[in-house]
């Protein structure tokens, strides 16, 4: 349907009906670049999220959990998506925004020019109206006089009073005014015909051709319209399988959490090695009392007989002090509560045996890798001299021995640190712990007295525990030492500071050197004190003092110790 042909006579309105359109195309232009500049923030939000929450620790520092891997996983997939949604908006930016505004542009000179030419061509058509309008009245005008003329030249001829001249002057008045009157009706006719033939060019021709023109310009306004809208769902359509694929990410990352796994993790990761304490005794404090009639058993045997029978069955049962076994069992409850924290050394001793195996693994590995580094370093500065050796004009070969000399220094360092790690690593792997060693002994060695356990981790802040004093019995398995492992403990000129005190519990030769000789119960009164300077590191062994000044390593098996109140960490080993 034609716009000339249907509205032609409605030009008003569609220069109305024009404009409307582009401001249309430019309120949805509007639109597109606030839609772009929402998925600009979303994409810029969305990347300091995941910067927020992406670790900024180490590698090494980074926890090993499924849970923790998964979710860094999908903070990756997150940032992926972020990236599409910045895609969606430059697409938007270019294809959508930018090519409306400027079509917009387009679509104002084209309409601009259409509304001229119509102006144009009825401005001229009024024109043409107005000289046929006063050629009319001319023409009116002029037959209002010619009949005036002839009224006044008929009453002139019938008056016989009127002279001849009189009526000659009338007539030719007459004649003068219907001559104008025929030249101006010929004049009108003209006109007439003229602005007939105008109009008609006018509303056949002019105005269906811009009206037709206007029309396309609307029509192509329309389908840039509806390719925008598809363009603009294409932009989606296009991020749509990357996407996908970044949720696809996100939920395989899901899938990726295993419970089990994590659980694991976090055995490996605090694994002591140690063996949990064993079972108390029960400690029979009724086997000294007779039995009394009304038990209905008489006991005959003596007091004397009753021992030696004891003897004989299970070897001589230690006496305990119920209140020290209760504070003992508490103590060692310290798995629940806050670790004192040892300080690092470079053999990880202070940690327990497994988590040392591990981290001396890892600085095997860390040291393995940087030897590798320098091997490879060194076997290039090599080819190089060779090549510097066979052409001396690419460069001096002695300028490249410094540098392969101290690379040559390096590895042997870094062998020297492996050996040393490797022999740390070959003690843990090759002994057992001293916990599981300590108790294996008690639970083999029957006239070993089961409540004595190993002294790490035995925590407590009462130092005024009442202790019995044991029978004299033989002790525990002893820690074999090494016969140099003390050589060089008490090189140090100033003493170590105390930092508890000890009773023996059974009685130690001290034949190896660097230990020192305990009599059992030594260490049981003011006079007879003896002082604990060092701590057991793990290997079995407890730097002690006499008041004599006498110094040495003694069996943590074999003493009851009682760490200061005011000394950091203080413990009480039993």
């Amino acid at each position: 349907m034609s716009w000339g042909t249907e509205l032609w006579d409605q030009f008003e309105n569609l220069d109305k009906h024009t404009q409307w359109g582009i401001d249309f195309l430019e309120r949805y232009a509007k639109f597109v670049k606030e839609r772009l500049d929402i998925e600009q923030n979303y994409a810029k939000q969305l990347r300091n999220l995941v910067k927020k929450y992406c670790p900024k620790r180490s590698k090494d520092e980074e926890p090993r959990f499924t849970s923790c891997l998964s979710f860094y996983s999908t903070l990756n997939e997150l940032s992926d998506y972020a990236g599409q949604r910045e895609v969606v908006a430059e697409e938007m930016a270019h294809r959508v925004y930018g090519d409306l505004m400027r079509y917009s542009q387009e679509l104002k000179a084209e309409r601009k020019h259409h509304l001229q030419e119509g102006r144009k061509a009825q401005q001229y058509l009024d024109h043409c109206w107005k000289q046929m309008d006063n050629s009319k009245r001319k023409f009116e005008r002029e037959c209002r006089e010619a009949e005036k003329s002839q009224l006044t030249y008929e009453r002139l001829d019938n008056d016989i009073n009127a002279t001849k001249s009189e009526v000659e002057k009338a007539k030719a008045q007459y004649y003068l005014r219907t001559h104008t009157a025929d030249e101006s009706k010929n004049e009108y006719a003209a006109q007439l015909q003229n602005f007939n033939a105008e109009q008609w060019k006018h509303f056949n021709n002019a105005i269906p051709h811009i009206f037709k023109n206007l029309q396309a310009m609307d029509e192509r306004r329309t389908v840039k319209l509806g390719e925008t809208y598809r363009t603009f769902a294409e932009v989606e359509l296009k991020v749509i399988p990357i996407v996908s694929k970044c949720l696809e990410g996100m939920v395989s990352a899901a899938k990726a959490v295993d419970e089990r796994k994590d659980s694991a993790i976090v055995v490996e990761s605090f694994k002591s090695g140690f063996e949990p304490p064993s079972d108390f005794p029960f400690e029979d404090f009724s086997q000294n009392l007779s039995r009394t009639g009304s038990d209905g058993t008489i006991s005959n045997t003596p007091k004397g007989d009753r021992d030696r029978d004891r003897d004989r069955e299970g070897g001589s049962v230690p006496r305990s002090d119920p209140k020290h076994a209760m504070s003992r069992t508490k103590n060692k409850l310290w798995l629940f509560g806050k670790k004192p924290k040892a300080p690092s050394l470079e053999d990880y001793s202070h940690l327990p045996p497994e988590q040392r195996r591990k981290r001396l693994q890892q600085r095997i590995d860390e040291l393995g890798r940087e030897l590798q580094k320098e091997m490879d370093q060194r076997d290039a500065l090599n080819k190089m001299k060779d090549v510097y050796e066979k052409n001396p004009q690419m460069g001096d070969p002695s300028s490249l021995q410094p540098k392969i000399s101290e690379t040559i220094c390096n590895m042997e360092k870094l062998r020297s640190e492996i050996h040393k790690n490797e022999t740390w690593l070959s003690e843990v792997e090759g002994k057992p712990s001293s916990r599981g060693e300590r108790r294996h002994s008690a639970d083999n060695h029957h006239h070993t007295p089961q409540g004595r356990e190993s002294p790490e981790g035995s925590y407590t802040d009462d130092t005024n525990q009442e202790h019995h004093t044991p029978h004299r019995r033989p002790g525990p398995p002893q820690p074999t030492p090494d016969p140099h492992e003390f050589d060089d403990e008490f090189d140090d000129d100033d003493p170590l500071p105390v930092i508890g005190h000890c009773k023996a519990l059974y009685s130690f030769d001290g034949q190896n050197e660097g230990t020192l000789v305990m009599a059992e119960d030594e260490g049981n009164g003011h006079l007879n004190v003896l002082y604990i300077i060092e701590e057991d590191k793990g290997d079995g062994w407890t730097r002690a003092r006499k008041q004599s000044g006498e110094e040495g390593y003694v069996p943590t098996s074999y003493v009851e110790i009682t760490m200061e109140k005011n000394c950091k960490g203080a413990v009480t080993y039993i």
